[in-house]
């Protein structure tokens, strides 16, 4: 079979990026190695972990604040097997969406792992141990990401785990020890922590979400701190040992002394690595950088003319959503159109309680960079909204041009700023100054006016509401 663009990964970038050549014309096949389509994301990664984050948080609030709202719940208990297989059903649900997408987009599905034979033909070399070889004029490489590990750690997926096992667990862990600060971490922590978990984060850097802008760190580090999670920044972890049912933790901290944690699970979350693993790249001459990514120019294109590359296996951060831009931008260069994508301006997300979000710059790359600018922060506390529902942590921050006002970069945790956060991409994709957003009437009681009174506090320094 011979098609206009194979895509290799049938994840967020790899499924878009399907479905938008196709809608533009494009014979298309796509190559999973995985009995059901989606990927990490929708499979091992955002939709599970949403589910459980949702189901744990409803049965948090029901032992925490369910009282102060006048509703009497005795003794609330939850069913840890049945949380789990909501969350089964969810990604159930969420794959077949992307089977009926193949299928009304006409695009050939191949079960099995793809690997190049030369730059223009892909080996599918399937479970049952046949294989067959289809031809692409165009190939889109969309693999990607795996957990990644520290060197002296033998992840054995029981009690030292990542990601993907810590979201099918049988139990709710005793003491989960969490080694690494960033999304994965304390999203995870999260869920176990509201079921009852005693959680110990560990964390080298000197905070928690180290690329994250200072002010987020530290909002964040307080709540969850509030909430019973306990951690232990600038520890850089130097081993990991299991005995039986107990898991050893060995780090040292700033001042070089070893701290011992001991829990009956650790996970390992530090960070993602790109996943080439089988493509048999040298076949068709595609280079990788030293990182193991898949090395391309602006146009996503590998040093092979008609191969490209996009996700977690090139550079950038290691987002769903970007991953689904850049499949859309490379779908629609191939197919003459002129997109573009924006690095800058695709947001950050923590999808803990509360929320995080942010895009553009934080305040050090601005010092980095030189760029005179000007702060404005509004606590959520101070919204009506915010005090009826009872969700008063967090804060807004709008950073922008000293002289031009231009909003450069936005920073919130509270409640729904993973949604929020939008509203900022959005009017800084238009170039809006800070007089923009405070001047555009936001409706009342909403968390959004969170952004218009930080917006004012950045554009003249004097927010209404504080």
């Amino acid at each position: 079979m011979k098609y206009d663009i194979i895509v290799i990964g049938s994840g967020p970038g790899g499924y878009i990026a399907a479905v938008r050549a196709s809608q533009l014309g494009k014979k298309v096949a796509i190559i999973e190695k995985y009995s059901t389509l989606g990927g990490t994301c929708l499979n091992v990664g955002c939709i599970p972990s949403k589910a459980l984050l949702d189901s744990s948080h409803h049965y948090y609030d029901a032992v925490h604040h369910f009282e102060e709202h006048g509703i009497s719940v005795e003794n609330p208990k939850f069913d840890f097997a049945k949380m789990v297989d909501r969350k089964a059903k969810v990604v159930e649900q969420t794959t077949g969406g992307i089977k009926y997408l193949m299928d009304k987009n006409n695009i050939d599905v191949y079960e099995g792992l793809g690997s190049f034979e030369d730059a223009t033909h892909v080996k599918v070399s399937k479970n049952d141990g046949s294989s067959e070889v289809i031809e692409g004029t165009n190939i889109i490489i969309a693999t990607g990401s795996k957990p990644s590990s520290l060197p002296f750690i033998s992840i054995d997926k029981e009690r030292i785990i990542t990601s993907t096992e810590a979201l099918k667990l049988k139990e709710v862990p005793k003491h989960l020890i969490v080694i690494g600060g960033g999304v994965i971490g304390l999203e995870l922590g999260s869920v176990y922590k509201r079921l009852g978990a005693e959680v110990t984060v560990v964390e080298y850097a000197p905070s928690i979400t180290p690329t994250m802008d200072k002010d987020v760190s530290k909002e964040l580090t307080k709540v969850l701190k509030k909430q019973g999670v306990k951690f232990n920044v600038s520890h850089g972890v130097t081993a990991v040992e299991r005995n039986g049912d107990e898991v050893t933790v060995k780090a040292n901290n700033k001042k070089g002394e070893e701290i011992t944690f001991t829990g009956d699970y650790c996970l390992v979350a530090v960070g993602r690595r790109p996943y080439t693993d089988g493509l048999a790249l040298d076949k068709a001459g595609v280079k990788v950088t030293e990182r193991g990514q898949i090395d391309v120019n602006d146009h996503l294109q590998t040093n092979v003319s008609n191969i490209y590359a996009i996700g977690d296996v090139v550079r950038g951060a290691m987002l769903a959503h970007k991953a689904e831009e850049e499949g859309v931008v490379v779908a629609e260069y191939l197919a003459g159109e002129k997109p573009h994508i924006d690095y800058n301006l695709i947001p950050g997300i923590i999808y803990t309680w509360p929320e995080v979000a942010a895009v553009g710059k934080t305040e050090d790359e601005l010092k980095e960079a030189n760029v005179d600018y000007k702060s404005g922060k509004f606590s959520m506390r101070a919204l009506g909204r915010s005090r009826a529902s009872g969700d008063i942590d967090g804060f807004v921050k709008v950073l922008a041009d000293k002289k031009t006002d231009e909003v450069l970069g936005v920073h919130m945790v509270g409640a729904r700023v993973a949604d929020l956060i939008m509203e900022m991409a959005v009017a800084m994709e238009f170039r809006a100054s800070a007089e923009d957003i405070a001047r555009i009437c936001h409706g009342h009681p909403t968390y959004s006016e969170a952004v218009k009174e930080a917006a004012k506090a950045a554009w003249d320094g004097k927010p209404l509401n504080a």
